[in-house]
């Protein structure tokens, strides 16, 4: 009870500063690669340079993961969207408080930011519950995940009310896809930090809730789904290489968690999933609860005079 009346607290002192934070860009002292810069946080994981040699620059910073700060619209165990909310902005005021060190080759990611590991930064957020370790191949740095462990052990930040085996870092509509390439949800592991994709074909409305069910499961339901994907030749024809072993762990994390993980081959994992979609609700019938769940908005919608009616 205290501590939900803290985050009351905080999170009406977060909501009262947020417009004079937007507006006077507060600058945070950042060394890259040895030389110091003025940078504006955006978030808790990402920056703009606002003076030094990489001005103008957007950078993203690898190895963990803060919750989105445009809104209440990440949930899990006994939090509240709210609560979640003021600690994704508690990770941004954090960050823009401190001095930091960043390395980067100049590489960047899908949106052009650069990316740049900021150990000290990093260290700290999932120290502190206030992110979590994530990579999107293969597991999180170990420093991280060290961390991370001790986060979990003393419950605190956002591990406080429930640990979700998967955090969901993003949902997409299946009408983004205007490339062809299917249409997926990151997931992230609560435990190693690596990243699985939910491939669908759904298409979101705007302020849905999307989330991540934890389902029982038999062994009978397993054999039925796999007969079921078995009489799939396609499907099978592109499974050829799969051994039966790899297939039945596959479908039997699927039907635990919605979602085909490692070790499951990474270019496979789209059509078994899909296949496996069209079966579960007549195959997979055990009782389900919630794990982690995110609100969809498309990200022209989330920011400015146009936002989203759930986000303000």
């Amino acid at each position: 009870m205290v501590q939900r009346v803290r985050i009351a607290l905080t999170l009406a002192v977060v909501i009262a500063l947020a417009p004079a934070l937007a507006v006077a860009e507060p600058a945070a002292r950042v060394f890259i690669n040895g030389k110091p810069n003025a940078v504006f946080f955006n978030d808790g994981d990402s920056f703009r340079v606002l003076k030094g040699a990489y001005r103008g620059a957007k950078a993203r910073l690898a190895g963990y993961n803060t919750l989105e700060s445009h809104g209440a619209v990440h949930q899990w165990g006994r939090w509240t969207a709210k609560e979640l909310y003021v600690i994704a902005k508690l990770a941004t005021l954090k960050a823009r408080q401190g001095t930091w060190h960043c390395t980067t080759d100049e590489k960047r990611d899908g949106y052009g930011r650069m990316l740049m590991w900021c150990r000290d930064l990093a260290i700290y957020q999932v120290r502190h519950g206030l992110a979590h370790a994530m990579s999107v191949r293969g597991p999180a740095k170990a420093v991280l995940l060290k961390a991370q462990a001790l986060a979990q052990r003393e419950r605190v930040g956002i591990w406080a009310h429930g640990i979700p085996a998967y955090v969901m870092t993003s949902v997409h509509s299946a009408e983004e896809d205007t490339r062809g390439r299917g249409t997926y949800n990151r997931l992230v592991s609560s435990g190693d930090g690596h990243s699985a994709k939910y491939w669908h074909e759904t298409s979101y409305n705007e302020c849905d809730n999307v989330c991540v069910r934890v389902r029982d499961f038999t062994d009978a339901e397993v054999k039925a789904a796999i007969a079921k994907l078995k009489s799939n030749g396609d499907l099978m024809a592109k499974l050829s290489g799969v051994t039966p072993k790899l297939l039945e762990g596959a479908v039997r994390h699927y039907a635990r968690f919605g979602v085909v993980d490692n070790p499951f081959p990474d270019k496979l994992t789209r059509p078994l999933m899909l296949a496996l979609h069209k079966i579960a609700k007549a195959t997979f019938k055990g009782k389900s609860v919630i794990g982690s769940c995110m609100i969809h908005v498309a990200f022209k919608r989330r920011y400015g005079t146009g936002r989203a009616a759930c986000l303000k």
